[in-house]
């Protein structure tokens, strides 16, 4: 396999990969499985199943993973940047209209509206989460019950103190392991070394406070891209005051109509927070755990997929961050702050949770729609 292949191939699902991580899978097991049989489909299966027992986004991993069959670490590496790399350009480049200082009101309005939209996209993609999570645990009432207490401890967090979330996801999870392993069904785990990263890193300043959120982004955010967002809110928001809450809507929303991995929204805070360098450290560092993870672990993937110590805290942690990415649409839901804006959340809510309509094509009309309401006249300005 030429690596020009994997660099064409991979760049092309980078730039028209619209849709998120469903999309992204399709792309990839219609180039690698179905067009050059460059994989069996069983081998596919199983790269799908293990990437999504890992933190961080599952279709940039599996990108890396599909890349590391066909060319080893070389070929994972280019793989994984040329997947990358083209959302990575458009969504810096949309930054920085979106944050210059004198944006047109078109530009306001667009923001505005595509913001709008995006609580009901939190509630939407945790409602999509449920059904095969919940696989995990049912027919079993204790664990059925704990598993409903865990996503109500994401959702609380996410919706009261966004700052804890990652805390309360291995929380979650290390409870989960230990709960198990009482019952005699799990391995020890050693999660209790990661626990004073978590309090000793937010107390940094600087380019340290960047990278701390970003490496939360791409090493906890279990159950789905849009699991960021929470892990992400408090600190853009109100911990380092990167940007305003209006701001962090648009970010969002970036991150979702945009081509390529939904965490491509740590690009946009890392701009808000300093500029074109900012925002090429913040996706740095919230993709290198993919690199390390899928780099360092592919060979062990059968062991990892049947550690039941590893299911267990999946269990635990994936709850948990369902919770959260539905307890999100709380904040995100205060920060509309013109009645116009209301109107448009109320149209998104009905779009995707009444007629399942797709997220990209519902924010983009919303942003659409902003910029009518803008050239009419609709206030854009602070509260």
């Amino acid at each position: 396999m030429p690596l020009m292949t994997i660099a064409g191939e991979w760049s092309r699902i980078g730039i028209t990969g619209f849709g998120g991580p469903s999309a992204h899978i399709a792309l990839f097991r219609k180039l690698c499985v179905e067009e050059h049989k460059w994989l069996p489909a069983r081998e596919f299966e199983d790269g799908i199943a293990a990437t999504s027992l890992l933190p961080g986004p599952t279709s940039t991993q599996l990108a890396i993973f599909c890349a590391w069959r066909l060319r080893g670490l070389l070929g994972a590496l280019l793989g994984g940047l040329c997947f990358i790399t083209p959302g990575l350009v458009i969504i810096v480049a949309l930054s920085s209209l979106f944050f210059a200082h004198h944006a047109p009101k078109w530009v306001l309005g667009a923001e505005l509206g595509a913001g709008a939209g995006v609580p009901a996209v939190a509630v939407s993609s945790a409602l999509g989460l449920l059904p095969a999570a919940w696989k995990r645990v049912r027919g079993e009432a204790a664990k059925e019950r704990l598993w409903i207490l865990y996503l109500v401890v994401g959702g609380a967090a996410a919706a009261t103190a966004g700052q804890f979330l990652a805390l309360a996801l291995l929380a979650c999870g290390a409870f989960e392991v230990g709960r198990e392993r009482w019952a005699g069904r799990a391995q020890p785990q050693r999660l209790a070394g990661s626990l004073p990263l978590l309090v000793v890193a937010p107390a940094l300043g600087g380019i340290a406070s960047l990278a701390w959120v970003a490496f939360k982004v791409g090493a906890l955010s279990y159950g789905g891209g849009f699991v960021i967002v929470p892990l992400m809110q408090h600190d853009a928001v109100s911990a380092y005051h990167w940007m305003t809450n209006a701001q962090f809507l648009n970010a969002v929303a970036l991150g979702q109509i945009t081509p390529g991995p939904v965490v491509q929204t740590v690009a946009v805070v890392g701009y808000a927070a300093r500029g074109l360098d900012g925002g090429l450290l913040a996706a740095g560092v919230a993709f290198a755990p993919s690199f390390v993870f899928v780099t360092v672990g592919a060979p062990h993937f059968d062991r990892i997929r049947a550690s039941e110590g590893v299911q267990a805290f999946l269990t635990g942690a994936g709850a948990c961050a369902i919770g959260a990415i539905a307890g999100v649409a709380v904040p995100l839901s205060l920060e509309i702050g013109h009645l116009w804006q209301a109107g448009l959340a109320a149209l998104a809510a009905v779009a995707l949770l009444g007629l399942r309509r797709n997220v990209v094509i519902v924010l983009l009309t919303c942003g659409l729609l902003g910029v009518v309401a803008a050239a009419a006249g609709a206030p854009t300005g602070a509260l």
